[in-house]
């Protein structure tokens, strides 16, 4: 098992949306053959529990304004444990390649001669979407799926492609889109999305606590305010999202004009 990372070397492991069974056969092996992990706060105990005892294990867990460990300091952390002879996974949750960050990673780590490699892992948007009973693409309704995430850089104003977003004929899934929802659904409603375009907000997706209720876009705002909890909401709007499987349970079902 060992042998599948070798000492001075790097993985960053996608962990998934948080249910340990949606994890690939190979991330779950490299937690395994690991010396040390450093996984974010998004990584939940279901997965963190995977990894040994004997394992080194180091939280670096950034959520929304509350940050651990700056990149930078990540980074360095990462670099340190390589040069150690350390065999090392950075466990990131959904996939480190969809808004994880992990082409800083990459080049900080190959910019000092460190091997780095990604194992990818099941982004929430379409995690969500199967819990839902929903198809993220749908011909008729959904051509183009487009992924942004709402998190801004501290101090600095959501600055988005509002007109190629607000697009009738694609999904779009808002990763971390709790906080910026009422002005999203201004934004999309100005720039030609009709208010009744459907909504699913997810939150907590995959995990015994998960959320998932359908609503509509001018009532966007109104149904993230009534999600308790801090966690992050995923938004993901367009017409494919009307067209559930027949029998799909759902932990929550807004009310629909």
């Amino acid at each position: 098992m060992a042998d599948l990372i070798a000492a001075g070397e790097v993985w960053l492991v996608g962990a998934g949306p948080g249910d340990p069974d949606l994890l690939t056969r190979k991330a779950e092996r490299l937690i395994a053959a690991a010396t040390i992990v450093f996984h974010d706060a998004l990584v939940g105990p279901g997965i963190l529990a995977l990894i040994p005892t004997h394992v080194v294990r180091v939280s670096v867990g950034k959520r929304s304004g509350r940050h651990s460990k700056g990149q930078a300091g990540i980074n360095q952390l990462l670099v340190a444990a390589a040069q150690d002879g350390e065999r090392v996974v950075r466990l990131k949750g959904g996939d480190p390649s969809i808004f994880g960050r992990s082409g800083e990673e990459i080049a900080h780590l190959a910019s000092q001669g460190i091997a780095v490699h990604v194992c990818p892992g099941i982004t929430a948007a379409s995690a969500a979407a199967a819990s839902a009973g929903v198809s993220l693409t749908l011909r008729g309704f959904s051509r183009r799926l487009q992924l942004v995430t709402a998190h801004s850089q501290a101090g600095e104003a959501l600055d988005l492609d509002w007109t190629t977003l607000a697009d009738p004929q694609a999904t779009l899934a808002i990763y971390m889109g709790r906080s910026a929802a009422p002005r999203i659904a201004r934004e999309l409603i100005a720039h030609g999305l009709p208010p009744q375009t459907p909504v699913l907000v997810a939150a907590n997706v995959s995990l015994p606590s998960e959320r998932l209720v359908f609503t509509r876009l001018d009532l966007l705002a109104l149904t993230v305010g009534a999600i308790a909890g801090e966690s992050p909401a995923l938004l993901v709007i367009g017409q494919a999202v009307a067209k559930r499987s027949a029998g799909t349970r759902l932990a929550v079902s807004a009310a629909r004009r």
